[in-house]
């Protein structure tokens, strides 16, 4: 029986163009002029540290630092440090107005469905889990964060990793097998599946591909062909 949900963002609750078109240019934008006006302070500094540490580039060059930054954008590394940095920036966006997170109608309906049945919910991605909190806090439609139990990012573990679910299902503290992943990568779906996770591949654009993993368009599909019978 399921009883805790764990999604990913990207392409499974939030369009991929969002993130890429939306999210992306936005941090690629205001990153440069975040970080020369905040440059000192401790939670920013940090994350500096970080990037000069595994970039190899001057700690007090703070273009070099920017410069590097930039690249890792376009490069759409996976980067912990680069995750918390433009997270930082989107929440000032946020906060400004200047952005709205995007969610798909059928994400916050059965997001907030699955939580009023019960069930817990928690996200697992690989942007920040300020990241996470802001895409859900400052939806189109709302605040959906009262919905989830909890966020997971990179520093549980990489996503294609077995591990980082193995890690993920010690903190929650329940079998795997009551633990349902939802997500369009099928890498990742894999990973999971090697921890004992049930999943759900989103397949939100195209046909539905032959194959044994339960794949569905939306969250419609899958509530009822893996939960209605909860």
């Amino acid at each position: 029986m399921i009883r805790v949900i764990l999604t990913d963002i990207e392409g499974t609750t939030s369009s991929i163009s969002f993130v890429h078109d939306v999210l992306f240019p936005y941090a690629a934008e205001h990153l440069p002029g975040f970080i020369r006006e905040h440059w000192d302070k401790p939670e920013v500094s940090e994350q500096l540290d970080a990037v000069a540490e595994e970039s190899g580039a001057e700690r007090e060059d703070a273009e070099a630092l920017i410069e590097t930054l930039q690249g890792w954008i376009r490069e759409d590394r996976k980067a912990t440090s680069l995750k918390a940095i433009q997270g930082m920036v989107w929440e000032q966006g946020y906060q400004q107005g200047e952005l709205k997170g995007h969610i798909y109608e059928d994400a916050a309906q059965y997001l907030q469905h699955w939580h009023d049945r019960g069930l817990r919910l928690y996200v697992y991605s690989s942007g920040s889990v300020k990241a996470q909190k802001l895409i859900f806090g400052f939806t189109t439609v709302g605040d959906l964060t009262p919905f989830f139990s909890g966020y997971f990012d990179t520093r549980i573990g990489g996503k294609k990793e077995p591990e980082a679910y193995r890690n993920i299902l010690s903190e929650l503290g329940v079998e795997a097998r009551t633990v349902l992943f939802l997500s369009d990568v099928e890498a990742e779906l894999e990973a999971a599946e090697a921890a004992g996770m049930k999943t759900a591949w989103l397949i939100r654009d195209g046909g539905l591909p032959e194959t044994n993993r339960f794949a569905a368009r939306n969250f419609a599909e899958v509530d009822a062909a893996l939960l209605q019978k909860r």
